[in-house]
């Protein structure tokens, strides 16, 4: 990984599906939709201050419907929430996560 740059793509860990289930409704009140599913199949991280993660998050159960997450968690001591800081919609498994502009 290049300092500053993304890690390459991995499969998706408990810790991420968790930081998933945080922002879940950050996405859910700017989309005015509620996501039945949502699960993390695959993420990319990012060290700032504080680490940025790409997240491709499936929200379909019968489609290959996916919405790609950008994510900023920070450093301890700030405890803060998981903020979503973009998205994008209209995803699918195969797309590439690439960073959300």
């Amino acid at each position: 990984m290049l300092p500053g740059g993304f890690s390459e793509v991995k499969c998706a860990t408990p810790e991420i599906q968790a930081i998933a289930d945080q922002v879940k409704p950050q996405l859910e009140k700017k989309e005015n939709t509620t996501y039945q599913v949502f699960e993390a199949l695959q993420y990319r991280m990012q060290v700032v201050s504080g680490t940025n993660y790409l997240i491709k998050v499936s929200v379909s159960e019968t489609e290959d419907q996916c919405v790609h997450l950008m994510v900023y968690v920070g450093l301890p001591p700030e405890n803060q929430e998981p903020s979503l800081t973009a998205y994008q919609l209209d995803k699918t498994k195969t797309d590439p996560l690439d960073p959300v502009a």
